[in-house]
């Protein structure tokens, strides 16, 4: 079965960022465990440092265009989005846990009918 939608990183440079992205990723990652020496908050700013770098390097590649691109037309759907208010929360969870509770009922009278067919008809247990 092929896929045709999935696209790949097809120009030479784009996957030579894409890869010094993931350098240095891991170098931060590498720079977090040899400093153990240091402060955490020393160690944590290298980490999130060689984040923030890779994110750079990977923003200028295209699929860093088309990932940024992504984030602005989901946060541009989000906003359309029509939140319930407050009291259509508060009834709809009302509901689950009303569902939850009658299926716990349903589910346990249904496993006792079950026990006494079993046990108590077909075995002669009880």
């Amino acid at each position: 079965m092929s896929n045709t939608n999935v696209e790949t990183v097809t120009s030479t440079a784009d996957r030579i960022k894409l890869g010094l992205a993931v350098l240095v990723v891991i170098a931060g990652i590498v720079g977090f465990s040899v400093l153990d020496s240091q402060s955490i908050g020393v160690r944590i700013g290298v980490f999130v440092g060689g984040l923030a770098i890779a994110a750079l390097i990977a923003w200028f590649s295209e699929p860093g265009r088309r990932t940024l691109s992504f984030g602005s037309e989901s946060y541009n759907e989000m906003r359309k989005v029509v939140w319930p208010s407050r009291k259509e929360t508060t009834q709809m969870t009302g509901i689950v846990f009303a569902f939850v509770v009658a299926m716990g009922v349903f589910m346990w009278v249904v496993d006792k009918l079950i026990e006494w067919i079993l046990y108590g008809l077909l075995l002669g247990w009880k």
